[in-house]
């Protein structure tokens, strides 16, 4: 019998706007059925490391450093339970208040009260080495070829679901139970249709 209580996994990089709404979605359905919600950060910057790639692409790379740093050093300090409240504050200021800079990451530190000296990681390596293995341990599960967000429930794992607008209420829980069910099959790779709309974020 199916433990009617999942275990979800999330790998997300605070830049990527498809994260971001396919984030809310996840908290939709966690207000609606119990789940046990864990956080985990991957890297755009790490998938794309060494990838020829279009200039101001790379450029918006570079910058996404910053933001994934510096949450990943509040995990190392804190532990992974400030990871959610830490992603919807950047996410929030990203993706809804268009911030950038110093002032996005002074300001989403402020928000849930941690400390503003976690600000200086945004341009050091010395926590790489964490953020790159919470990176991998995503990508481990789903390959190569893919971006975020991972989501995994009961420890299968895949890129995705990509969704614009966030679906909420009865069709937020509806797609989660469907995606529940695709999991469960051995052997099922992937449903795709070309994007004909972008990021719908508010």
């Amino acid at each position: 019998m199916t433990n009617d209580i999942p275990r979800v996994d999330f790998w997300f990089d605070p830049a990527c706007p498809w994260a971001w709404m396919t984030s809310r979605w996840i908290l939709d359905v966690a207000a609606q059925r119990e789940m046990d919600l864990h956080w985990h950060l991957m890297s755009l910057s790490v998938l794309n490391e060494g990838r020829d790639l279009p200039e101001d692409y790379r450029a918006s790379m570079d910058r996404a450093w910053g933001p994934v740093r510096v949450i990943n050093a509040a995990r190392e300090r804190h532990g992974e339970s400030v990871l959610g409240d830490l992603y919807t504050a950047f996410g929030t200021r990203i993706h809804l208040g268009k911030e950038s800079g110093e002032e996005l990451i002074a300001g989403a530190l402020a928000d849930v009260g941690l400390e503003a000296d976690l600000a200086a990681y945004a341009t050091s390596d010395e926590l790489d080495e964490s953020l790159r293995a919470s990176h991998a341990e995503g990508i481990g599960l789903v390959g190569e070829d893919v971006g975020t967000p991972i989501v995994a429930i009961d420890g299968k794992a895949y890129f995705g679901p990509v969704v614009t607008p966030a679906p909420t209420g009865d069709a937020a829980l509806r797609l989660f139970e469907g995606l529940r069910l695709l999991t469960g099959v051995d052997g099922f790779y992937e449903l795709k249709k070309t994007r004909t709309q972008g990021p719908i974020l508010e």
